[in-house]
């Protein structure tokens, strides 16, 4: 296997080391310590069951902050250590019981009254919380600003509980980084098997959902940051079309790629979610077409050329493809892979450092000078060479490097590759799909079955990449990623992806599949792939 030429963009992963059968998944067993471990009662529940029980009455939000914080304390900073989140919101408790009282007076502000949710740490929020990308330089910075669909949620009443871990600074700093990994959070763990790698940037987010840390989380994507995570911890996420989701207040990677996003434990949790955050769009109600004959009639193009070499993700791709037929989607078989320039790969490259250096250093100046060291990416360089005992104590900084020679945005280069990289993703990929097969969404895997932490060789990629995101990410179109099954107690999922300014289709065309399929699975806590007695026994000697 080799490294993925742009480690940074936090798609990992690698394909599964075994052979056993689909039977031997069923075998793994929990033990006594790992069933601990497991959620229970009301917090093991979905977004809308969650909201439902508050409505009801069932349990108030002080009652539910309150378990989700002793829960946080139980599995995140003690037993597995998962790592996943890297700061409490302080007032919490205090901003639950003054909701409580509101709802008791009849006040109730939205449909998210009451609701915690975690924000990844690179999103601003007004709370008494720093923002800080994982990074040591921005351990202090605590700017007082929603985001906008910060605001958005506050508006309908949801907590913000705190702030998920994550691949530092996005995975955005070197090329030969560890997706999950944060100079201040240290390593995120995947809860589905604690030495595999949750995938990033949205490390923390898609880790703490799948472990119910929350009720909801919130992650961010330039090229894969949701879809790869959500895919890695077995939940569902949504990159919406960019633009929807307003990015002021969040630390940039890319103006033409980055998006906030749900993630969740279900499509109809997304759906609430983005009612919310798409404060551009509040027009659209993204609930209002969820039903289960969402695809009746759909045609799906069916990327039969996204679906890498793993065979045991084929076999589930396989199984997907039958689901969308029971639900009534006519599928359409697409081959070929649209033809695109020799360099695009570099080219998208450089148009994420090129955009990076710009927003960079715009962000950095916007900060407060007494709490952040730092105004420009080379005073960001300095110091962290200054600081390399923590800030370079796995990998380098060759990304910042490298973005830092970049010329600015009106250069003739940059405006070149962006220009070619979009028209090369929208009109000549994605769209050109669409148009040629006539149908009204494409479908591939999502990613692969994820490798195990290597905190010596960085992130190790697979040599056939499964899936499409990468292409729904560069032309900004949105993308949902729903469970379609295990492999050994890893999840991987099934992508939808279609055009601009569809993200309410693409979301029922999900709930529909999702409702037929109902493959997601909670996390079991394994150690590594050796508590799965099948694997177990046949990693031993026979002595024949």
């Amino acid at each position: 296997m080799k490294k993925h030429p742009i480690l940074a963009l936090a798609i990992g992963l690698s394909l599964s080391a075994c052979s056993l059968s689909d039977e031997n998944v069923q075998s793994a067993q929990i033990s006594p310590v790992a069933a601990d471990y497991q959620a229970k009662g009301i917090i093991s529940k979905s977004l809308p069951e969650i909201v439902e029980a508050l409505n009801s009455g069932e349990i108030s939000s002080e009652a539910l902050v309150t378990l989700y914080l002793d829960r946080i304390k139980a599995i995140d900073k003690q037993g597995p250590r998962l790592q996943a989140v890297l700061k409490v919101n302080p007032d919490a408790l205090t901003q639950a019981k003054e909701l409580d009282v509101m709802r008791k007076d009849g006040l109730v502000k939205g449909p998210l009254h009451g609701v915690p949710i975690l924000l990844k740490d690179n999103i601003e929020s007004l709370d008494n919380m720093p923002t800080t990308a994982g990074a040591l330089a921005l351990k202090d910075n605590i700017t007082h600003r929603d985001s906008p669909f910060v605001a958005g949620l506050r508006a309908q009443g949801a907590i913000i509980l705190g702030k998920t871990n994550l691949s530092q600074w996005a995975n955005f700093r070197s090329e030969g980084s560890m997706s999950g990994w944060s100079a201040l959070g240290g390593q995120v763990r995947n809860p589905h098997m604690l030495d595999r790698n949750p995938c990033g940037s949205s490390s923390g987010s898609g880790a703490a959902t799948a472990a119910s840390l929350a009720a909801a989380t919130v992650g961010t994507e330039t090229n894969g940051s949701i879809i790869c995570p959500s895919n890695a911890n077995g939940i569902v996420g949504f990159k919406p079309t960019v633009g929807v989701v307003p990015q002021q207040y969040i630390i940039p990677i890319s103006e033409s790629q980055d998006t906030a996003g749900p993630m969740t434990k279900t499509v109809k949790g997304a759906a609430m979610l983005m009612n919310a955050m798409a404060t551009t769009t509040p027009d659209i109600d993204y609930t209002a077409g969820l039903n289960t004959k969402a695809l009746k009639g759909v045609r799906v193009g069916v990327l039969n050329f996204a679906q890498g070499s793993s065979n045991q993700i084929k076999q589930h791709f396989a199984t997907a493809l039958n689901d969308l037929v029971v639900v009534g989607a006519i599928l359409v078989n697409i081959d070929e892979r649209p033809k695109a320039p020799d360099d695009l790969g570099k080219m998208s490259y450089d148009v994420l450092k090129y955009e990076f250096k710009d927003g960079i250093n715009n962000y950095l100046s916007s900060t407060s000078a007494k709490q952040v060291p730092v105004r420009t990416l080379q005073e960001l360089i300095d110091y962290n060479q200054a600081n390399a005992d923590i800030e370079l104590a796995l990998f380098d900084q060759s990304i910042f490097i490298a973005s830092q020679s970049m010329e600015p945005l009106n250069s003739t280069k940059y405006q070149t590759a962006v220009s070619t990289l979009q028209k090369a993703t929208r009109e000549d990929g994605i769209d050109k799909l669409l148009n040629e097969h006539n149908v009204d969404v494409l479908v591939a895997p999502s990613g692969p079955i994820v490798p195990r932490v290597d905190p010596i060789n960085g992130d190790i990629w697979p040599a056939s990449w499964p899936g499409f995101g990468s292409y729904a990410a560069q032309a900004g179109y949105p993308h949902v990623t729903v469970p379609m099954g295990e492999i050994h107690s890893l999840s991987v999922g099934l992508s939808f992806i279609g055009t601009k300014d569809t993200d309410a289709n693409i979301l029922a065309f999900a709930f529909a599949y999702e409702q037929q399929s109902q493959r997601r699975i909670e996390p079991r806590y394994l150690t590594n792939a050796e508590d799965i007695p099948a694997i177990a026994e046949a990693m031993e000697a026979k002595n024949y």
